[in-house]
């Protein structure tokens, strides 16, 4: 039972570091990656926004975001507790 308990420290450890590094990486990468007006496919660029819509946008795009970065962490967090068990033992 130690070693899932371990396991399992590891991976919140990893998703809660991964979804802060996401935090911090991925409204810059958003900023940089989309054109302007470019929000909506299909459509031509407006001068004006749709709020609502752009909101909806930036904050999916985030949260998208943190979830890879957590399950990347985790992930890599649960490589390293595996490896860090094996030598304990």
């Amino acid at each position: 039972m130690s070693v899932a308990k371990t396991l399992v420290t590891f991976a919140l450890a990893g998703a809660l570091v991964g979804a802060i590094g996401a935090s911090v990486v991925v409204p810059p990468v958003l900023s940089w990656y989309n054109a302007t007006g470019a929000i909506a496919p299909g459509k031509s660029v407006e001068t004006l926004c749709n709020v609502p819509e752009l909101i909806r946008y930036a904050t999916r795009r985030l949260l998208l975001g943190q979830m890879i970065g957590a399950g990347v962490g985790a992930a890599g967090a649960v490589a390293l507790g595996v490896l860090y068990t094996r030598r304990r033992s």
